[in-house]
């Protein structure tokens, strides 16, 4: 494509929602940790390595056997999720590095020997969770 010569109107989107087709045979929970599997469809976090965490789900949908009827909302941010126990537990020292997902409302500090997907970036640690950069 050529230089622009004259005034373009370039569209905009603001980076906050994202729209996917679903997997098959999931629920999709407003407020769960939203993924994007291999195929490109959203799915419900789950402990896999072929996921990556994209957000948190705007809205419940439900999707039958066919991968791609219904599409889900989903919101980009920086979102509040449990906090894994033991060893694997994040902690403030955790902060600016990849966690990883155990399920749709969990994160953990470790892949867990090569069987989580990350999730996203650690952004802060509270006693209520840890605070998960999805943007």
């Amino acid at each position: 494509m050529a230089a622009l010569i004259k005034d373009r109107d370039t569209k905009e989107r603001s980076g906050r929602k994202l729209t996917l087709p679903v997997a098959a045979s999931v629920i999709c929970f407003a407020g769960g940790l939203a993924a994007r599997d291999a195929n490109g469809r959203a799915t419900p976090g789950a402990t896999a390595t072929t996921l990556r965490g994209v957000g948190r789900f705007a809205e419940q949908v439900t999707n039958g056997a066919v991968a791609g009827a219904v599409t889900v909302e989903i919101d980009k941010g920086i979102f509040q999720f449990a906090n894994s126990t033991a060893t694997d537990a994040i902690t403030t020292a955790d902060i600016g590095n990849d966690c990883y997902i155990v399920d749709d409302q969990t994160v953990a500090k470790t892949n867990g020997s090569s069987t989580r997907s990350v999730a996203g970036k650690v952004f802060d640690v509270d006693s209520q969770g840890v605070w998960v950069d999805l943007r």
